[in-house]
């Protein structure tokens, strides 16, 4: 039997068990309540509420719009659909980068506001004072390397990170960093898989990949990905489930037509 169907509740203690034992974690994002009962009743391990909402709930280009009381009210959605699986919250971009007193203060109103039970941020080196101020508060922090968002203007662009050996040098020693600094895991993004790999072997902590290969310690997708809401981001990294966009648009077409036909009530739908 897997270790996350022995469990009553999944905790940051029941990830690193998988890790020791070779257990695949599986996490996707949410930002409501009904979908987050729907993958919590299902056993998913992880959830994450993820700053994506600013792209797949708020429609904005990138996830830098977003702000910690939208995040809050996300996160507060998701907490109260979930009993059983493990839920992290994303800091959004500029409720930590300014100091470490700055990124704490920002962590705590997620965990007091919205009950989370922990907190993902990104960023290697230059974040390591504050995650060592949050865990020092008692809060679980999850980081994240490779392709970060938050950065893209930096970047300039969402191609594959860390191909060339010196940014690869540079993500593993930021990877060890994280650990050093309390993570209890990391997430990878858009790297090589072979890099995914090796970060994986090294550390101690699980390492969560979304286009980072197989040879990490678990999955993360973002669930309107996944279920085929979206249409036009196709990464080859993303398996969609579901057709999800279609399926909806068929139906609210057959609903259209049923109520301009006065076929919908029928006598049957009707007090």
């Amino acid at each position: 039997m897997s270790i996350t169907g022995e469990v009553k509740r999944v905790t940051t203690h029941t990830l690193q068990s998988m890790k020791v034992n070779g257990e695949k974690i599986s996490m996707l994002t949410a930002y409501d309540f009904s979908m987050a009962r729907i993958f919590d009743d299902s056993g998913i391990d992880v959830l994450l509420v993820g700053d994506s909402a600013s792209n797949v709930m708020a429609g904005h280009e990138t996830t830098l719009p977003i702000t910690l009381d939208q995040m809050i009210y996300h996160a507060q959605s998701v907490i109260r659909a979930c009993q059983r699986c493990l839920v992290i919250v994303d800091l959004p971009f500029g409720s930590y980068q300014g100091n470490s007193k700055e990124a704490l203060n920002s962590a705590i109103r997620i965990m007091k506001e919205a009950g989370a039970h922990g907190i993902k941020l990104e960023g290697g080196e230059e974040v390591c004072d504050s995650i060592k101020r949050i865990v020092g508060a008692g809060v679980p922090v999850m980081g994240h390397l490779g392709l970060t968002p938050q950065s893209i203007y930096q970047f300039g662009t969402y191609a594959v990170r860390a191909k060339e050996e010196e940014e690869a040098e540079i993500l593993m020693r930021n990877a060890r960093l994280l650990q050093d600094a309390g993570c209890f895991s990391i997430v990878l993004e858009k790297i090589p898989a072979s890099l995914g790999k090796e970060v994986a072997a090294m550390l101690k902590i699980p390492v969560i990949g979304i286009g980072a290969g197989g040879g990490v310690d678990g999955q993360v997708l973002v669930m309107h990905d996944m279920l085929g809401i979206t249409r036009n981001f196709s990464p080859r990294f993303l398996r969609r489930y579901l057709n999800l966009y279609n399926e909806i648009s068929d139906a609210t077409k057959n609903y259209i037509k049923d109520v301009k036909d006065r076929d919908f009530p029928n006598e049957k739908e009707q007090y």
